[in-house]
């Protein structure tokens, strides 16, 4: 087992006993456990979560191991598994159920393989734009002074050398406000990384929705469509990503109603 697995299987154990603690009960009392997972994608990988479980639970416990798409849509429609669901944070994905129990995603390939309207997405063209700037490549921008500002770097040289020395998606994803600060003043080259992203993002709502046909034959019919994730949730600012999305997927399905849930999802791994 990885370093890696090893810190994810602790990390389970950690919530359920955290979980079984807040609601006085114990182990023996568990009926069925429910686990939505962020990267659980395939076969394997439920399986090996779902031997985890198994470990820590009695043998007469029921176990379910889901994506994490499964519980963001729920957390809109009350319980029911059916619409699309879109997730934008650090990374993103588009993920759908119809009512007969049909699934389909799109996206949430992980950032080398390309989600680039999420967070990560997002602030590593806003990198890209400062080295590009930097070497005559492309147009100066205003990311350059508040990216390097905001990182206290004195050079893009010493940008560079930031952005390899750790990987974690998440501490390249943390850069998103500067992008949006500086769309806001006027930056064109962040306006343009924005609205790219918004691109990407509503594209990947309208392959799932076309490929379950949640629209309906005529591309009318109602669907909810969940939206879930701090890239989506900046509508505070006058550079509201996540209502230009809408527009985008409104402009194609006349009958998409949007859903900002008010309960918390909390994103495992």
């Amino acid at each position: 087992m990885s370093l890696k697995e090893i810190a994810a299987r602790e990390t389970i154990e950690q919530v359920m006993a955290d979980a079984l603690s807040k609601c006085g009960s114990k182990r023996s009392f568990v009926q069925a456990v429910c686990l939505a997972v962020s990267g659980v994608n395939h076969p394997t990988d439920q399986q090996r979560i779902l031997g985890w479980l198994r470990d820590i639970f009695p043998s007469h416990v029921r176990l379910y191991v889901r994506n994490d798409a499964v519980a963001a849509l729920a957390s809109g429609t009350m319980g029911k598994v059916h619409g699309c669901v879109l997730i934008a944070g650090t990374g993103s994905i588009a993920y759908g159920f119809t009512e007969d129990g049909k699934e389909a995603r799109a996206a949430g390939a992980g950032p080398v393989l390309g989600d680039w309207g999420s967070g990560y997405g997002i602030a590593a063209h806003g990198l890209t734009a400062v080295v590009r700037a930097h070497d005559g490549r492309g147009p100066s921008t205003m990311l350059t002074s508040s990216i390097l500002q905001t990182l206290g770097l004195s050079s893009t040289e010493a940008l560079i050398g930031w952005t390899y020395a750790d990987f974690p998606w998440a501490r390249i994803a943390a850069l998103v406000p500067v992008v949006v600060t500086c769309a806001e003043a006027g930056d064109e080259v962040a306006n343009k990384i924005l609205l790219d992203s918004v691109q990407e993002l509503a594209s990947s709502v309208k392959a799932v929705v076309e490929r379950l046909g949640l629209c309906g034959e005529d591309g009318k019919s109602a669907f909810p469509l969940v939206m879930v994730g701090g890239v989506l949730e900046a509508n505070r600012r006058r550079w509201d990503i996540g209502k230009e999305v809408m527009n985008c997927i409104s402009i194609c399905f006349s009958g998409v109603i949007p859903i900002r849930p008010k309960v918390s999802i909390f994103f495992l791994i």
